[in-house]
């Protein structure tokens, strides 16, 4: 081979490598969302003062370094030319000066009271509120006050690296360009006080400052409004003595500031009568503005940190709103399940309850079968020990393992074989009721066994004759691995639970592929089983819905089902699930506008599966996102302990779900784990089929391996015998 062909050929196979390892659309964009997500939350704490945040105040320190002209100076301090000079503001000259702002309900209301007395002032303001509400600065700005840096989340700067400061003056300097478009050269350090308060901790910060090409201003007057001591108390500390001038201190922000309001409407008309004026720093020092525009990338730069911020803010917020919403959902359908799903069991289980005449007549059993090699033997053997006359229909759908061969070995009376090329499960399923001889149908799946009453309690439903289909009670069989226990827990609580409430509503969703029978009058009214979905199980249940037929549960029907075993097959078969739902509620979306039962169904049965089966399990995560946020960022204490009650309620759902389907409790120790790992493996499944939804994409059925694990009884089951914690000791699973 020559050298050009071993290039090619390295070439193309690390082209095909590159193509392998490209991550799928499916899987990038929920990535990507998360990752949005992630960055937002941390941006939204991070203008909070939830991340970085330093709250450390140093106490008083000796005044040894700090320059006599800075200590006996005024409060306006200008180091930039390398040596101290202390400005004072003339006589008859007042500065008022406002920290901590700019906040949505106080700013706006001293703006108004400048306004109105025509009045200016220097709004010191922190890079937080100012990203967070940059129109009020663009206010400020517009109507001729000065803005100044009063850093970004408001640390003690004498206990900061110089990178930090650096950071802390950079970022409120892009806060303040983004909302007003200019830079300032005014600076107030957090904690400050007048300039003979200066000491040798944080004169340093103030040189510093002052090499970077800011003016620090601290005060000659406090007013003391953050001590909230009456409008009174305030006007007097902030008039001067003697018509001296003063730069004043007042708060915006901080918390209630009504008494600040009040005292400055009151103040400023008492101090002009006397002769004052109310300037802006650079105005009563006759001095150019502390304003600078900002053009160009800067200008740009700026703004693109402000509409991230309010991004974050609006992201962030409509997350909280979902996490109520989620709440609510949550809260809402564990009440209905708890009230529902109890007063089903006392109907069903109360001495003397029937559905109606007995049902004694034949019953035809389809198992559509693709495959099943490993499992097929196991079901068919299940459904010759059946106590209720059968017939047995083997659909083989092209199988390419001597599935329909294995049956036909078999040689089992009351047992047939129909093949044809592989068409999907929903025209075998047609298939077979073509084949069938009775007009009770019963569909299972070829990887189920049933116990010997499970024919007969599935079929005692049609003694009603409004009743057009029957859910059975499906479990599994394979629990005693984590995953099997997982989906154990969720079969018990998620399921059979629900169909229980759904029972009640007369709107249950779903008849279970594992385990259902139907009428087949019922079944020809509505066309058969369709294969528009992806879930030909949900979308038959709700077309009978429509059609006026009852839907019920029967709890005592039980089939054992081999539930996926790997993390991979679960994804796959609960990908097609969710999608295939979605499919079934927008193909049934018809029935909110129709009238009679199917506009009952529409405006009861899709609503409810909506909410609790597609938007109560896509925004359920946000629990946890919160969790780990308010773990790291916010009061752990606090936030753990909310966790613990929404994993308590829950555990006690579960567990009045595993009594009434009298399971034992033992499965339940890994609930907790349950709800950290499965509930995101099942968020991202639900995320990637809205997905799928939403581009539009094609899901195709995808075959699951199986292990034949799930068994029949080998002889007829003895009497029941309770176990001490009540549950029904019969499982046949090898």
């Amino acid at each position: 081979m020559n050298s050009r062909t071993r290039r090619s050929g390295a070439w193309t196979a690390a082209r095909n490598g590159s193509r392998r390892r490209r991550l799928p659309l499916r899987l990038l964009l929920p990535t990507l969302l998360l990752a949005v997500l992630m960055a937002m939350l941390m941006l939204r704490g991070y203008v909070h003062s939830e991340i970085l945040a330093d709250h450390r105040v140093r106490s008083e320190a000796a005044t040894g370094k700090v320059p006599g002209s800075v200590l006996d100076g005024g409060p306006v301090i200008d180091t930039r030319a390398g040596h101290p000079d202390g400005l004072r503001v003339p006589d008859h000259r007042l500065v008022l000066t406002f920290d901590d702002g700019p906040d949505p309900t106080w700013t706006p209301r001293v703006l108004d009271v400048l306004r109105k007395h025509h009045a200016h002032a220097v709004f010191f303001v922190t890079g937080t509120m100012t990203s967070r509400y940059p129109e009020l600065v663009r206010r400020m700005v517009r109507e001729g006050h000065e803005v100044g840096l009063h850093t970004f989340n408001h640390p003690d700067l004498s206990y900061q690296s110089a990178g930090r400061i650096d950071w802390e003056l950079s970022q409120t300097q892009l806060a303040i360009t983004g909302a007003a478009g200019i830079r300032t050269s005014l600076f107030r350090p957090p904690y400050s006080s007048s300039a003979d308060a200066m000491d040798d901790r944080s004169w340093p910060v103030t040189r510093y400052v002052g090499g970077r090409g800011y003016i620090t201003v601290v005060n000659d007057i406090d007013s003391e409004d953050w001590r909230k001591p009456g409008v009174d108390a305030i006007v007097s500390r902030a008039t001067p003595v003697g018509g001296k001038g003063a730069i004043v201190l007042m708060h915006d922000s901080g918390g209630d500031r009504h008494q600040t309001v009040r005292a400055l409407d009151r103040l400023l008309p008492e101090l002009k009568a006397r002769g004052y004026r109310f300037d802006n720093l650079t105005e009563a020092l006759n001095a150019p503005s502390a304003h600078t525009p900002v053009t160009g990338p800067g200008l740009w730069k700026a703004r693109a940190w402000i509409f991230l911020v309010q991004a974050s803010e609006r992201i962030t917020d409509a997350l909280a709103v979902c996490l109520a919403v989620v709440g609510g959902l949550v809260i809402a359908r564990f009440v209905l399940m708890f009230l529902l799903s109890g007063a089903h069991a006392r109907r069903v289980r109360r001495p003397g309850f029937r559905w109606g005449r007995p049902v004694t007549e034949p019953v035809s059993v389809l198992v559509p079968a693709y495959n099943e090699a490993k499992c097929i033997e196991n079901t068919v053997r299940s459904l010759t020990a059946s106590e209720h006359p059968i017939e047995v229909l083997v659909v083989d759908d092209g199988s390419s393992d001597g599935t329909a061969d294995i049956v036909e070995a078999m040689g089992l009376p009351g047992v047939r074989v129909v093949r044809q090329a592989n068409a999907g499960k929903p025209a075998a399923l047609n298939r077979g009721i073509a084949h069938a001889r009775h007009d009770l149908i019963v569909m299972m799946d070829g990887d189920t066994v049933f116990e010997p009453s499970t024919v007969r309690e599935l079929v005692q439903p049609f003694g009603d004759p409004r009743v057009g289909a029957v859910a059975g009670n499906a479990k599994v069989g394979n629990r005693d691995s984590l995953i099997g226990a997982w989906q154990h827990i969720e079969y018990v609580m998620g399921f059979n639970l629900d169909r229980r409430m759904y029972d009640i509503l007369r709107c249950m969703p779903t008849i279970p592929g594992a385990v259902g029978a139907f009428r087949r009058s019922a079944l020809r009214r509505v066309g058969g089983m369709s294969d528009d979905t992806l879930a030909e199980d949900t979308d038959i249940t709700m077309a009978l819905h429509r059609d006026g037929w009852r839907v019920v549960y029967a709890e005592k029907a039980r089939a054992w089902t081999e539930a996926p075993e790997s993390v991979q097959q679960l994804w796959s078969q609960r990908y097609r699930w969710s999608y295939g739902t979605m499919q079934a509620i927008w193909k049934h979306r018809g029935a909110l506008l129709d009238r009679g039962p199917s506009g009952r169904f529409g405006r009861v049965g899709l609503p409810l599966v909506s909410l609790f089966m597609v938007v109560a399990p896509l925004l359920a995560p946000l629990i946890d996102v919160f969790l780990l946020y308010g773990v790291v960022f916010g009061p752990a204490q606090k936030t753990i302990a909310a966790w613990l009650g929404v994993l308590a309620v829950q555990a006690v759902c579960a567990a009045y779900a595993f009594r009434l389907d009298r399971e034992r409790m033992t499965h339940l120790v890994s609930l907790p784990l349950q709800q950290i790992l499965y509930r995101q493996l099942m968020y991202v499944v639900l995320l990637q089929s809205w997905i799928t939804a939403l581009t539009g994409g094609r899901l195709r059925w995808q075959k699951l391996r199986r292990t034949g694990v799930v068994e029949a009884p080998v002889a007829p089951p003895m009497p029941q015998q309770r176990t001490h914690d009540g549950s029904d000791d019969r499982r046949p699973v090898a």
